[in-house]
């Protein structure tokens, strides 16, 4: 088994349009989730949410292109050639693997077919509208833009979905399967049609998102996208690569008893799995980036099953769902950055929101402003409905 290294980072999110200004954004603390500005927001009972702000894709794409590309794949591929210009890849692209995680796939051009179709009673909708929608669209999109021709999918789990996709991609990387891979995950749910079905769960917090606090009381939903680059750590150090951090572990499972209520069982038994897989003890994990999304029956679960996992031990917890928001198929993917940080910086980004400590919820979350730790080990968590759980643990560098 070979050891697995993160060489690429990319992304394009409400926090900021690369890695850098995301860092900057995770240190200071700041909230990207605001008033939403889409179409019919009066027709919405919830009407926030984390937009990626001046998002230009003129700048990224020629018209010929924008024809061909939903807005969670103009992020997905944005955010993948940040991660290539950084790795600099010389792994053969017959055997470099582009696997994507998302939960909707292409909903604004659904959102906008819909529309044209019901709305304003058209009979036609854009040619290209089920290559836009599919959610396969950001891996094959990519694996073209960079000549990639290995294995190349798009994996659908939910809010699980871009750690599935890393997490693949990470064992097919350390069993030799191929030699290098893309994986991540976007997400573009924020349009009438997709936050209305949302409204519809009842889970949607209506003024902030607050993960482990007392007064929580829903998601805030966003939008995004995060790419990286995964190689083997050996051939990474033969070419002077620089590493962003090593991928030890990697656990999935699934909690088989409800389709959107959680069950720690299965949170527990995914962080317990990710350690077992690095070889790792529970007490070696210095910070845990929570899947913490501020709905009620979720925080109380995921802290139980950190409880089952660690015992009394407290170890620093954050969710920046408060800040970026919540990016459904894409949030762990954002969230590694946050990851990547803690283990580069020592530098845990906070949890906005905070109202006080939930008894239901008794976690060392980091509040207010970030926490200088000694990061050598952390796990990012991502539970997603239908109980499908993905943990990954990663090592500093």
């Amino acid at each position: 088994m070979r050891r697995v290294v993160i060489t690429g980072a990319g992304t394009v999110n409400p926090l900021g349009q690369d890695v850098a200004s995301s860092f900057r954004a995770l240190r200071d603390g700041v909230s990207a989730i605001a008033a939403l500005q889409i179409a019919d927001l009066d027709r919405l009972s919830v009407k926030i949410g984390a937009q990626v702000a001046d998002w230009q894709p003129e700048n990224h794409f020629d018209r010929a292109q924008l024809g061909l590309l939903d807005r969670h794949v103009q992020f997905a591929l944005a955010a993948a050639r940040q991660a290539g210009a950084q790795a600099r890849l010389t792994a053969d692209p017959g055997r470099t693997a582009v696997i994507m995680g998302t939960a909707g796939g292409g909903l604004i051009t659904s959102d906008e077919a819909f529309r044209a179709v019901y709305a304003e009673g058209r009979n036609r909708v854009h040619p290209f509208t089920v290559p836009r929608l599919m959610a396969s669209a950001a891996a094959s999109h990519i694996s073209m833009d960079l000549g990639l021709t290995g294995p190349a999918f798009s994996v659908s789990s939910a809010c699980a979905s871009s750690n599935h996709a890393i997490g693949l991609a990470f064992q097919m990387v350390r069993s030799g399967m191929v030699e290098a891979a893309f994986a991540g995950g976007s997400e573009a749910m924020l349009s009438f049609g997709g936050l209305k079905a949302w409204e519809g769960l009842r889970v949607m917090a209506p003024d902030a998102c607050r993960p482990f606090s007392l007064g929580r009381n829903g998601m805030v939903q966003g939008e995004g996208a995060a790419v990286f680059v995964l190689e083997p750590r050996e051939a990474a150090l033969a070419r002077g690569a620089g590493i962003l951090a090593e991928i030890v572990g990697f656990a999935m499972t699934s909690d088989a008893s409800d389709i959107v209520l959680p069950n720690s069982d299965g949170a527990a038994r995914a962080m317990a799995g990710a350690l077992a897989d690095a070889g790792l003890e529970p007490g070696a994990v210095d910070h845990i980036n929570a899947h913490g999304t501020g709905t009620a029956a979720n925080d109380r679960s995921e802290a139980q099953a950190i409880a089952r996992v660690f015992g009394d031990r407290d170890v620093p917890l954050t969710s920046t769902k408060s800040l970026h928001g919540h990016l459904i198929g894409a949030a762990g993917a954002v969230e590694l950055l946050a990851v990547l940080l803690a283990l580069q910086e020592g530098i845990i980004a906070p949890t906005a929101g905070y109202l006080g400590p939930d008894p239901d919820c008794p976690v060392d979350l980091v509040t207010g402003a970030a926490r200088q730790a000694d990061v050598a080990v952390a796990l990012s968590n991502a539970f997603a409905f239908g109980g499908l759980n993905a943990v990954l643990a990663l090592a500093r560098a």
